[in-house]
């Protein structure tokens, strides 16, 4: 599935072609491992033999069959990307969810579920496709899809800068510390705001995400910048209104929202 032509590439140069959008099915997976991903979230490695890989930014829809036959499915960002049949996610807690508190706190090594996917071909980044900066903007959980995003970008040849602002209430609410400490040292600028407690080193106090501070950390609306923004719908609204007042082109920005779950 390629990008629509909105003549925005163009201005970067020539590029090359999208691979071949790989077609989403059915697959059995079965769960390789678990750890603690923050206090209220867990990762999740499935190990899905037919899984056709997927590219960073795309999710996938996770069933749950209970004994009585009763079904229910929920979608997930899928944290990983490539062609491996390792496939990682990030479960946050929904206190009242119907999935999510059994994936974070009773889903064992060896249980068998079952996803669909991938899925999604807009909020996604292919090498090649283009060549400007990237700006990745995430609320909490909202940063998984973008995790490998910024790993696949950092980890090529990419001539261009990216650049990830990050929301979180306290430092122990970062997910994929070890990845994005490995993005940024190949090269991913990143801004962590806390909004409820900052680390002791930190120069800024906790404090909300402000538009004065997004000005501050995004690329500036005539570099050009691919953006993607992941959060909870509020934070999302909130940050499109914000890039809109100062003057970001909105054909330039793709948007993930999340629920409950």
């Amino acid at each position: 599935m390629t990008l629509p032509d909105t003549g925005l590439e163009a201005r970067a140069g020539a590029v090359t072609p999208p691979p071949a959008r790989r077609r989403p099915a059915w697959h059995a997976a079965t769960v390789a491992s678990v750890s603690p991903e923050t206090p209220n979230a867990r990762r999740i490695v499935l190990d899905v033999p037919g899984w056709p890989g997927n590219d960073p930014g795309q999710h996938l829809d996770l069933r749950l069959t209970a004994e009585d036959g009763y079904q229910a499915t929920r979608s997930y960002s899928i944290a990983s990307s490539g062609d491996s049949t390792s496939v990682v996610l990030a479960v946050d807690r929904v206190e009242d969810g119907e999935v999510s508190p059994f994936l974070v706190d009773a889903v064992e090594v060896g249980d068998a579920l079952e996803v669909h996917g991938p899925l999604g071909g807009w909020f996604v980044w292919r090498p090649g496709v283009s060549h400007r900066p990237v700006q990745l903007i995430a609320g909490g959980s909202g940063v998984v899809p973008l995790v490998p995003i910024a790993t696949a970008v950092t980890g090529s040849d990419y001539p261009a800068p990216v650049r990830l602002l990050y929301a979180v209430r306290t430092p122990e609410d970062v997910f994929f510390r070890p990845e994005l400490d490995r993005a940024a040292a190949a090269g991913l600028d990143v801004t962590t705001v806390h909004s409820r407690r900052a680390p002791d080193h930190a120069v800024e106090p906790a404090g909300r995400l402000t538009r004065d501070a997004l000005a501050a950390a995004v690329f500036p609306p005539d570099a050009g910048a691919l953006v993607y923004v992941c959060g909870s719908t509020p934070f999302v609204e909130q940050v499109l209104r914000w890039l809109g007042e100062l003057g970001h082109d909105t054909a330039d920005v793709r948007a993930e929202r999340f629920g409950g779950s």
